[in-house]
């Protein structure tokens, strides 16, 4: 492997180390012993809440003193890390949350912008950052018409432009379908192989990266490492016992209860049906769907087919465009058109869980979230306490009742986001990629819990790029093609 001349491969090192966000008792990371050599290429795995993500914020200098205290010592270069921000790079999960600016040129020149390298060097940077993506669309071409795939691989230049010694990915492919997937390993593996930057990614499934790693690292949820080693003698020699740890090992599938599959009814029709955001521009038209009591919809497709808007306009939460959505099953007197109905009506008839979790958040602790809904609907007290208690069991977030939404981990947000729908036990859910973020162990209670809601009668909307789930749970699948 040759590296860029522009590019130092930087090390990391922790001694002891540990984080505590400032609004929680117990340590996301503790008594972290690791050091990665400077070129080195890492898969870092976990259960869910082991800290991954918080050791990525550490690593990138974005965790400040106001947040949360430490211990031990963290170093990045032989520097604390917020000393050292302009050697790492941080691509994250959403590719939609890190486009920036209007313009393809623009996007990827902005954080070269910010640490005053010179125009001209900006511009051949770019260029070079474009080219070692392979994203090969003009400088002047729209974000807003790149896909998912290309949006991941605009952020995976970006930073790259910035010449970092160090590239860290925090589930960089889990909101992508398996093209966008395909094209983003196949950028990340082009940078490894051109700039020689050490390189940590975080990713549940692990299939996509093993084969460009030299190694791989596991955290354990009691605190410091549970593995370290070569890819095939961790996921090898080790492989039962990290996928009863909650780790996704490719040798060893999930396995889910078998539904029973009862009689339906239809709860909501789509009859060419045509969706957009509210402004009125058409996503997707000349939809024809159904959903049931008692049956799993899935709804699959690339990315920027409208997978999500057609969610949010089942879900009633925004107009349908065109065509007839009809939901007189669900409307017991109200407006066939579930848009028409007011926030407290919906509560009880569709929940809908979006694919950002902390767009819906609106308290200051998991329980006073879970408890957001029923209180609205005036439930007695000892009602919404027995609600909370069953929910948080269930979904195993107990530990964290009295923690800051915003603070969890990106799996713990998806499973708080699926049990704040659940709270006002709606006859129909709206779930949008409603298993993204979760490790083995939680994957599977999920959708167990997503089988028994379907098996009780409850109508299941899936959006999903997760092909384990819809094996698992759908009795219908609808496919969305991109216009």
């Amino acid at each position: 492997m040759t590296s860029s001349p522009s590019v130092i491969p930087t090390p990391v090192v922790a001694r002891g180390w540990g984080w505590r966000h400032a609004s929680r008792l117990a340590w996301a990371v503790t008594d972290l012993d690791l050091r990665i050599d400077a070129g080195e290429r890492v898969l870092l795995l976990g259960s869910s809440g082991s800290g991954k993500s918080t050791l990525l914020q550490a690593i990138a200098g974005v965790l400040g003193d106001d947040e949360g205290e430490s211990v031990g010592e963290l170093l990045v270069g032989g520097r604390d890390p917020r000393e050292a921000r302009g050697t790492v790079g941080l691509v994250l999960q959403d590719p939609d949350s890190q486009v920036m600016l209007a313009r393809v040129g623009d996007d990827v020149a902005f954080g070269c912008e910010n640490l005053g390298v010179p125009r001209d060097e900006i511009w051949n940077r770019v260029s070079e950052a474009l080219e070692a993506v392979g994203l090969d669309v003009p400088l002047d071409h729209p974000t807003t018409a790149l896909s998912g795939g290309q949006k991941q691989r605009l952020a995976l230049a970006g930073v790259l432009a910035m010449r970092p010694g160090i590239l860290i990915f925090d589930e960089p492919t889990a909101n992508l379908d398996p093209d966008g997937v395909k094209q983003v390993r196949d950028a990340v593996t082009r940078v490894a192989e051109t700039t020689g930057a050490t390189l940590v990614i975080v990713e549940h499934r692990v299939a996509v990266w093993r084969d460009l790693v030299d190694r791989v690292v596991v955290l354990s949820a009691d605190g410091g490492v549970l593995a370290d080693g070569a890819p095939d003698r961790v996921l090898g020699d080790r492989g039962a016992e990290l996928a009863d740890a909650g780790i996704w090992v490719p040798e060893f599938p999930p396995t889910v209860p078998v539904r029973r599959r009862g009689d339906s009814s239809v709860l909501e029709s789509a009859t060419g049906l045509a969706v957009g955001p509210a402004r009125g521009v058409i996503v997707a038209d000349e939809i024809d769907l159904r959903v049931e009591s008692g049956r799993v919809l899935a709804i699959t497709g690339a990315n920027g087919a409208g997978k999500s808007t057609l969610g949010l306009t089942l879900g009633g939460l925004i107009p349908a465009l065109g065509g007839t959505l009809d939901a007189s099953p669900l409307a017991g007197g109200l407006s066939a058109q579930p848009y028409r109905w007011a926030s407290r009506e919906l509560l009880t008839r569709v929940g809908t869980v979006f694919q950002d979790p902390e767009h819906q958040f609106l308290a200051r602790t998991v329980r006073d979230e879970l408890l957001f809904g029923p209180r609205l609907l005036g439930y007695p007290d000892a009602d919404l306490e027995a609600i909370a208690d069953d929910l948080l069991a269930r979904l195993r977030l107990e530990r964290l009742q009295r923690a800051n939404p915003f603070t969890l981990s990106g799996g713990e947000k998806r499973r708080l986001s699926v049990a704040t729908v659940l709270a006002t036990k709606p006859r129909m859910l709206v779930l949008d990629e409603p298993t993204f973020g979760q490790d083995r162990t939680t994957w599977i209670e999920l959708v167990g819990l997503l089988n028994t809601l379907a098996d009780d009668g409850t109508g299941i909307v899936a959006i999903t790029h997760d092909a384990e789930l819809v094996d698992s749970i759908a009795d219908d699948v609808y496919r969305m093609g991109s216009r």
